[in-house]
């Protein structure tokens, strides 16, 4: 057998590492903190927790796949919870619009803002859905390690604007500013600004409305849980706290991968969950990246960074939804102070996560569990988030309280928090980024961080920073592009200088 090695056991690694058990590979899968899951940890305080990482799944069918590679059932070790709403927003004019079930109930949604817009949003809906059937279905199933594929499909991505923004894909089909602001969020999910944004992630509206939004009772560490188990139970083998520090080379391949702690593990071949940027910035030598890596690891534009408040209560706040997004006042000119102008400013718009309003295992009886998510300036703003974090962390408590969580100064308990920072240090997060680089048009396809790596032979990545991008959905088909790339053990990679994009094989002595 064949010994393929898994560097950071974040979602993408962990399915990369169960695709590679089914080909016939011996895999070891290593991560430098206490637990699997990667940003998805899971805090636990006094009762209460907390899914520090994703905490909205799309695509359930992604997961179900890994399930399967085994002849297992997600349904088995999983339960998967549709939510309704999918998100409630609550603008700063005190306005709610609520998100999610049938068709019928968004029109009836949005018809309490404009009624031009119902006509408005469905055409809205359609557009997403061609974007989604280019996008998702063809071009997220590609890998763009070769200039002619991205050559092949530049066609289809003039025919779909890929060319204009989220927000001008969305202002397109919708006049009320409110809704504008509803619809253009999704690129924040995944580290992007909707002016910035490429508008292929709008197809992100079509994904949601074709799967839901689910909930995993237990949270997202439930998945983790469940996919380390049936790792575990398939041969696999896990080894925590353990940092990578560099590779060893023979020829143009990774012979062994050294640990911090001084010990060097032999590998056929690498996948790394690692943030590309420190993958190529630190652990590469030059020497061994070609071009277009180095290009990339000092040019590109990082997502933003993101505060992360967790906090119990000592009392129930059983009128707020499973997920919030609460809109502060500013949109446009907030978002240019977070992407440009690398400004902490005063006000703030927050993602609220309460998972006990579907799972009460989440907070002590009588209580509830939260985290408030802030997008902030990343690490390149020079923030000194000691002094500031205190300061922002009152602030959100005080706004929430008068808002959507009365009283909240006297019931919250056993609050902490998360600041680019942190991701930086537990992540090694390039800048504290949230998502690693920004999903903008020339940062996407061939030009995001390609799934073959841009150097060693044996080296292949998944993640929020590689093809085709952040998010669940994105981080999951990483590991199926890596899937495809990679061949049975036994057998090994050559690469393809043909005109094609499919991958040939030798069989290896």
């Amino acid at each position: 057998m064949r010994k393929a090695l898994v560097i950071g056991a974040g979602f993408g690694g962990i399915a990369a590492g169960l695709r590679l058990l089914a080909k016939g590979y011996q895999v070891n899968l290593i991560d430098r903190c206490a637990k699997p899951g990667g940003r998805a940890q899971v805090f636990e305080r006094n009762g209460f927790r907390h899914d520090a990482g994703p905490t909205v799944v799309t695509a359930p069918r992604l997961f179900e796949e890994l399930f399967e590679l085994f002849g297992e059932s997600l349904s088995d070790h999983l339960v998967l919870k549709a939510l309704t709403p999918w998100y409630r927003y609550r603008f700063h004019d005190g306005r709610i619009f609520n998100y999610g079930g049938g068709v019928s109930d968004t029109l009836e949604e949005i018809a309490q803002f404009d009624s031009r817009d119902v006509p408005g949003y469905l055409r809205l809906l359609q557009k997403s859905r061609e974007i989604y059937e280019i996008g998702y279905e063809q071009l997220a199933s590609q890998p763009f390690d070769r200039f002619g594929t991205m050559l092949k499909q530049v066609p289809h991505l003039l025919r779909l604007g890929s060319y204009r923004t989220v927000w001008q894909f969305v202002s397109k089909h919708l006049r009320d500013p409110h809704l504008r602001q509803a619809f253009s969020i999704p690129p924040l999910l995944v580290g992007g600004n909707p002016f910035d944004t490429t508008s292929i992630y709008s197809l992100i509206h079509f994904l949601e409305r074709r799967d839901g939004i689910h909930f995993a009772m237990g949270g997202t560490g439930a998945i983790v849980s469940a996919l380390t188990q049936l790792f575990l139970a398939q041969g696999g083998s896990l080894r925590m706290n353990s940092t990578v520090k560099g590779f060893d080379f023979t020829g143009g391949r990774i012979s062994r991968v050294r640990l911090e702690e001084g010990e060097a593990i032999e590998a056929d071949l690498v996948v790394s969950n690692v943030d590309p940027m420190h993958l190529y910035r630190h652990l590469i030598p030059n020497q061994k990246q070609k071009l277009s890596a180095r290009i990339k690891r000092s040019r590109s534009k990082l997502s933003m960074g993101l505060f992360v408040l967790f906090f119990g209560t000592r009392r129930q706040y059983a009128d707020v939804a499973h997920h919030t997004i609460w809109m502060g006042r500013r949109y446009q000119d907030l978002l240019r102070d977070i992407f440009h102008r690398k400004h902490l400013a005063d006000d703030f718009s927050i993602y609220l996560h309460r998972p006990t309003a579907t799972d009460p295992s989440f907070a002590p009886a009588g209580c509830d569990s939260f985290y408030a998510l802030a997008p902030v300036p990343n690490q390149e703003a020079g923030i000194d988030w000691s002094v500031e974090a205190p300061k922002l962390r009152d602030r959100m408590v005080r706004a929430l309280g008068e808002t959507i969580l009365p009283g909240l100064t006297d019931s919250i308990c056993d609050d902490f928090w998360m600041t680019p920072d942190d991701f930086a240090t537990r992540y090694q997060s390039v800048g504290g980024a949230g998502f690693s680089i920004a999903p903008t048009l020339t940062q996407s396809a061939w030009f995001r961080f390609h799934n073959r790596a841009e150097g060693p032979e044996n080296l292949f990545l998944v993640g929020a920073g590689t093809h085709p991008g952040a998010g669940l959905p994105g981080v999951l088909c990483s590991a199926k592009l890596v899937d495809r790339l990679i061949p049975p053990s036994g057998r090994d990679v050559t690469l393809n200088h043909g005109v094609h994009d499919e991958i040939r094989y030798s069989a290896a002595h």
